[in-house]
């Protein structure tokens, strides 16, 4: 998903209420040092930084672009960004009480258990893990033409292959925790994508990017088109346009705390 207009796409499909409500529920608290990992614009590192009322946040991203856009717009008195690549050591920014991994091993599928054992040894013993991932994603629809459906999954199976996307990052979540000697494990399946009726402004906007970006690059050359990617982004566009749609994504929430 990495494009010019990304940072904009995050923070308009990033909102408090569900990200505030997940984070207390793996344990947040106030006076937390906490590591926002792939925070993306930085706005879900402001909104961590809301509950950790005395502590500090610092926000990891790997995209110098992102970062500079953190940085410019939410910095803030104990609220921090720097661009790091979290595959390599990080041992130098301090031990953290809380690390918090939204939406970010779906884009590492073949080293996801790698950079949750590299972000464990920044926990001090006993501080929490929260990992937060998506269930067989944008892969949810009902209503759709079968051609449009094959698309999809011709889609999916090209970005697991070539791009080391996991649309099924959600399920893992528990193993990567329990494997590593995680304690006190807790799971939480909600939904993030429920959509039906009228279509609104940030999920037309959102899943538009979604299909500009990631399915024109990934490599997938729809077979079914005649017209290529452009005839499927306008029947995709029609789809999902159409309020008789129902779309949703599973949302697995998983924390644990470090071995003591």
């Amino acid at each position: 998903m990495d494009n010019p207009d990304e940072a904009r796409r995050l923070d308009l499909k990033t909102t408090a209420p569900p990200l505030e409500r997940q984070a207390r529920w793996a344990g947040i608290a106030p006076g937390m040092r906490v590591a926002d990992v792939g925070c993306g614009s930085g706005k879900t590192s402001r909104f961590l930084h809301r509950l950790v009322d005395g502590g500090e946040v610092v926000g990891i991203d790997a995209s110098a672009e992102r970062i500079a856009h953190a940085r410019a717009e939410h910095s803030a008195p104990g609220l921090t960004f720097t661009c790091r690549d979290f595959y390599a050591p990080l041992d130098d920014l301090g031990s953290f009480d809380f690390i918090w991994v939204r939406f970010v091993l779906e884009y590492h599928r073949a080293h996801s258990r790698d950079i949750v054992a590299n972000l464990l040894r920044l926990l001090k013993p006993g501080g929490i893990l929260c990992l937060i991932d998506l269930d067989h994603n944008c892969l949810s629809h009902f209503g759709m033409p079968p051609r449009l459906e094959r698309a999809l999954d011709g889609v999916m199976q090209h970005l697991t292959a070539e791009h080391d996307f996991d649309p099924y990052a959600g399920r893992k979540l528990y193993s990567y925790l329990y494997d590593t000697g995680c304690s006190d494990i807790q799971v939480d399946l909600t939904h993030h994508h429920l959509i039906y009726g009228a279509l609104g402004a940030v999920d037309d906007y959102n899943w538009s990017q979604k299909v500009e970006v990631a399915a024109r690059t990934s490599g997938y050359d729809f077979p079914d088109y005649p017209g290529g990617f452009p005839e499927f982004r306008e029947e995709f566009a029609s789809f999902f346009a159409d309020p008789r749609r129902f779309t949703y994504t599973p949302l697995i929430c998983c924390s644990g705390r470090a071995p003591r």
